[in-house]
């Protein structure tokens, strides 16, 4: 793998580069802009320190509904070092590794603009946790999404003091035993650095991160597994002609439409006279509901590309105006309400994916009933599309926003909170049961077409079926399906696209 050195600066983030550094597994590194930003921050706290005694909130006082509680010079480490430790209080499932390395990538990135006074030699350390995949262990529960993911960050900060845990080399130990292992010493962190690492939205925003660029394929593969079903159900191509898309120009909806016609190109099946003059929606209405779903990711990705090249600790420091001010950018709301949109976005694309597996194995347009030569006998396709169902019928629930609910924290300061590290979390899970569904869609329209020959399909969708089948064969008779699905999900995560689904 590529292991050229990515340089934290102002130069804006986005998916693409994002994806860039992680695949080509890039080291990171601060450029001298970001050094200076940071160390002219720290010096002017340092500064602003010496000179008053006056309270700063998080500075020199306590967090919370305890900020008006003071505290004196020579506490401040134990101070920082308290916060970190008290706020570690994250349950349930650990969090990916995957995404762990984004929290690590995006808290670095929000350091470096040189607002929030943390020391260079802590943001230094951060970056050799992230280029020798030391990765703190964190866990889903425990975030509001408001005061910042308090929890969370905690878990991903708590081993530069030497507490916690880290994933290392396939396996798991201390902070105080990787730090020896490495021969570093525990940070001291100075006033105001356990604040800067505990506020901001990075659980959220990395797992915002995770889920569009998983999301921004499986809706590239939505429309191509929908293109099989349609040339398997013997679908009309009138529907997705680029004029009727021309007069009702969503962006999504003419992408998804001209994704169609390229997909089907050529296929014999989709170029026969047809007996059905209409075809039900889940085929005629895929540039309508797969278009809608394309324009909710261009909004939510706008909004994640605005917060990860974002400052969202508290308090911030603006040197050039001579103010250190207490604010509210640690607030999750607009990630809480576009992960919730995500998520019913993407649930919108399994739940019209599985209609069309419903319709695969209903006996229609030719097909035998449950897509199998001797039904009865054979039970064929019919309990896959009961899956798909169930995981329907779950997603529907997970798409409930989480950022509609509040519930008052710390003693009422913090009296509206945005859930969106739920929103977070459960969006994820929708999308990895979309891919669930739109895996068995795929192979029950790989068994369906074989019905159709010796009539072919488009030469790109021959290929692309017969890369499937060398995984996922069409069946004569009944097996164990599980392992089946299971092939047929990981092809649809390994499947290399053919364009840049970003644009």
């Amino acid at each position: 793998m590529q292991n050229q050195t990515h340089y934290i600066s102002s130069a804006i983030l986005d998916l693409e580069n994002i994806q860039e550094i992680l695949v080509q597994n890039r080291k990171l590194a601060l450029s001298d802009e970001a050094k200076l930003n940071i160390e002219k921050s720290r010096e002017y706290l340092n500064k602003k320190i010496t000179e008053s005694s006056k309270p700063v909130y998080g500075i020199n006082t306590g967090f919370g509904a305890l900020c008006n509680v003071k505290i004196t010079p020579e506490k401040l480490t134990e101070l920082q070092e308290n916060l970190v430790k008290s706020h570690a209080c994250g349950t349930g499932e650990r969090v990916s590794k995957p995404v762990i390395k984004l929290m690590l990538l995006l808290k670095i990135q929000s350091l470096s603009y040189g607002n929030s006074g943390i020391a260079l030699q802590t943001v230094k350390r951060l970056i050799d946790f992230y280029n020798e995949d030391i990765l703190p262990v964190v866990y889903e529960q425990g975030s509001l999404g408001a005061s910042g993911d308090l929890a969370p960050l905690a878990h991903l900060a708590l081993p530069l003091i030497g507490e916690g845990e880290v994933y290392f080399e396939g396996g798991v130990v201390s902070g105080a035993e990787i730090l020896k292992n490495k021969g570093w010493d525990p940070i001291k962190l100075q006033s105001k650095e356990g604040l800067a690492l505990l506020n901001g939205t990075q659980f959220m925003s990395a797992h915002a991160v995770y889920s569009l660029i998983k999301a921004y394929k499986l809706s590239y593969m939505a429309d191509m597994v929908s293109a099989v079903s349609m040339d398997a159900f013997d679908c009309n191509m009138s529907p997705f002609d680029e004029l009727v898309h021309l007069v009702r120009p969503h962006r999504g909806q003419i992408k998804t439409a001209e994704r169609i016609r390229k997909f089907l190109d050529g296929s014999e099946i989709a170029e026969q006279e047809k007996d059905n003059v209409q075809d039900p929606y889940s085929f005629r209405c895929v540039p309508q509901v797969h278009g809608a779903t394309k324009d909710t990711l261009a909004f939510v990705r706008k909004t994640v590309k605005t917060e990860i090249n974002s400052v969202t600790d508290n308090p911030n420091i603006f040197i050039d105006a001579d103010k250190i001010i207490s604010g509210g950018n640690f607030h999750g709301q607009p990630l809480a309400l576009a992960l919730d949109y995500l998520g019913i976005a993407m649930a919108e694309l399994a739940n019209i994916s599985e209609r069309r597996t419903y319709q695969l194995v209903s006996g229609l347009r030719g097909l035998p009933n449950f897509l199998v030569e001797n039904p009865g006998l054979n039970s064929g396709f019919m309990i896959p599309q009961y899956t798909a169902a169930s995981i329907v019928s779950q997603n529907k629930q997970l798409a409930v926003p989480a950022s509609v609910d509040s519930i008052v924290s710390s003693n009422g300061q913090e009296d509206h909170v945005s859930m969106g590290a739920n929103s977070a979390t459960k969006t994820l899970r929708i999308i990895e049961n979309v891919n669930s569904v739109l895996a068995i869609e795929l192979f029950n329209a790989s068994q369906a077409i074989h019905f159709r020959e010796p009539a072919k399909s488009s030469g790109m969708l021959q290929a692309f079926l017969g890369n499937f089948r060398e995984d996922v064969p069409v069946l004569a008779e009944d097996v164990t399906m599980a392992p089946l699905i299971k092939k047929a999900k990981e092809f649809l995560d390994s499947y290399g696209m053919e364009e840049n689904v970003f644009e």
